[in-house]
Formats: C-alpha cells, structure tokens, sequence
C-alpha cells in the first residue's frame, strides 16, 4: 500500500473550519476505489496543526488519486487557508490494514 502523512499548518482565521473547507476534498477520496482511509487529526499541542493519514491500495490507485478532479479542486480550495506549505511522508509498505500493536494487546 501507498501510506501517507502531510502537515498542514492552517492560517488561524480557518483552524475551526479546516474539516469544513476539505469536507468535499475528504468525501470524494473516501470513495475512491482504490482508498483505504483517509483520516484528519487535529495536534493537541498546536491548534493550526492538522495531521491527514491516508493510505491507498497500490500505486495506481495513489496516481489515479493525484490526477483526479476532486484533488486538484482539493488542494485549490487549501491553498488560501495554509501558513506555509503542507510537510508529508509518502512510503510503500506491505499490507492493506493497520496492524495489530502487540506491546499493547488486549484480550
């Protein structure tokens, strides 16, 4: 699968509104075929922090996420609320799940 994480550092005037303003950018990732999830954090420590965690399929199903519509339109609409531009981590790792954290197991 195709793992990612971005920062996002939002301008003040749009930190409580941040989910509102990707909400359609979210909604049509999420019903990508090939996305596994696409999930938005908030940092506890800084409110201007958003975390986004997504993962795709394979990397064709991350390319067709790049090159559709909905992500250019996605990232258009961010633009004028970000401080500085988005930091991201992209990696190809084995698997399609999350895996389970043993050092922490419950049975």
């Amino acid at each position: 699968m195709i793992f990612i994480v971005v920062k996002f550092d939002v301008l003040e005037e749009h930190r409580d509104t941040w989910l509102e303003l990707t909400k359609e950018f979210t909604d049509a990732t999420r019903a990508e075929p090939g996305n596994l999830w696409f999930d938005w954090f908030r940092s506890a420590e800084n409110p201007g922090e958003y975390l986004l965690v997504e993962a795709f399929r394979d990397p064709e199903a991350g390319s067709q996420h790049v090159n559709g519509d909905h992500f250019r339109r996605g990232l258009e609409s961010m633009r004028p609320a970000l401080s500085e531009t988005p930091r991201i981590i992209n990696a190809d790792i084995p698997g399609v799940d999350w895996s389970r954290m043993g050092e922490l197991e419950i049975s």
